[in-house]
């Protein structure tokens, strides 16, 4: 067998590195889990920790799938199905991550790196429509379920304008967009009755 068929395995282990879970132990000797919303994500981690913490989880994760995919690319073509399917494994390492049990964040940083890595200007519109979102209404949960959606829109549109579509990269946002959503249920819930919490962006010490 080809070791480089491993990739896939090796690209759902890098998701399922759970950064927030570990800043929290290192730094703070606390399990981010039982914090805040009790996500181990970049959201949870500001909220709990501040500002500066909340920006090393996010860059972090989206690193996990940025390397799983420029690693993928390396061992295949750029259009190989396998590399969106090792994007795949990276976003779902990071929701079921076997260190934690297979209960993990929400996969929007991580998704973040993947598509940063595989479509960078549609993750651009996606993210200046994340940030605007954001600073209007301080609801995360709301630029995130937009965002996602915004983004989803951009890769349709790119892809049935040019000559040879990538099905395996239309296949990877059209579920990576539903789980998002999915888990965001809970948000959207909220949303809906006005009891979402609201971000604030301050900053925090160690306790």
């Amino acid at each position: 067998m080809d070791l480089k068929y491993l990739m896939p395995v090796i690209a759902y282990l890098l998701g399922s590195i759970p950064v927030g879970w570990i800043v929290a132990r290192l730094f703070y000797q606390k399990d981010i889990r039982t914090e805040g919303s009790g996500n181990i994500g970049a959201t949870n981690a500001l909220r709990i920790f501040g500002t500066k913490v909340g920006l090393i989880v996010l860059i972090l994760d989206m690193l996990k799938g940025i390397i799983a995919v420029l690693l993928a690319r390396h061992l295949f073509s750029a259009e190989h199905p396998l590399v969106a399917l090792c994007g795949l494994l990276a976003i779902l390492g990071h929701i079921f991550p076997v260190w934690l049990r297979f209960k993990g964040g929400k996969g929007v940083a991580t998704a973040g790196g993947v598509f940063l890595a595989l479509s960078p200007l549609s993750l651009l519109i996606a993210l200046i429509s994340f940030v605007l979102i954001v600073a209007k209404t301080r609801y995360v949960s709301l630029g995130s379920i937009i965002g996602s959606l915004i983004f989803g829109l951009s890769i349709v549109v790119q892809q049935l304008t040019k000559d040879g579509v990538n099905w395996a990269l239309l296949a990877l946002t059209g579920i990576v967009v539903l789980m998002i959503i999915i888990k965001h249920r809970q948000n959207i819930q909220r949303l809906w009755q006005g009891r979402e919490n609201k971000i604030s962006f301050k900053k925090k010490g160690k306790s």
